[in-house]
């Protein structure tokens, strides 16, 4: 069983910055990437940022810039700073981890933002 527990979300104005956490628990070995997806009220889910165990990042389009990833193996956590946000980027923001293939998900943290 592997466990992610969001943190970090809330309510801002544009143009704020604020800073995601996520941290992993239980059987985690095998693991292969982590980042983060979300999901605005009829949207589908879009990749915001993930970065593999070996360092190497990608960031999805509408975020290219104004966010950067970052990891703690040792803490199996990892981190998500948003720059110059936009109303475009309320969302509810999905932790997840790669693990043997397969993509496990926290249960999301609402990031709010005011025009």
């Amino acid at each position: 069983q592997v466990q992610l527990v969001e943190s970090g979300g809330g309510l801002v104005q544009a143009g704020d910055t604020l800073r995601l956490s996520c941290e992993a628990s239980g059987t985690i070995s095998g693991i292969t990437a982590m980042g983060w997806y979300r999901q605005a009220p009829g949207n589908q889910r879009e990749l915001v940022a993930g970065i593999t165990v070996g360092g190497h990042t990608n960031y999805g389009e509408s975020v290219q810039g104004r966010c950067t990833i970052s990891r703690e193996l040792r803490k199996n956590a990892w981190h998500l700073q948003m720059n110059t946000l936009k109303p475009e980027d309320t969302a509810v923001y999905y932790c997840f981890l790669r693990r043997l293939n397969y993509n496990h998900y926290g249960q999301g943290t609402q990031v709010t933002v005011s025009s």
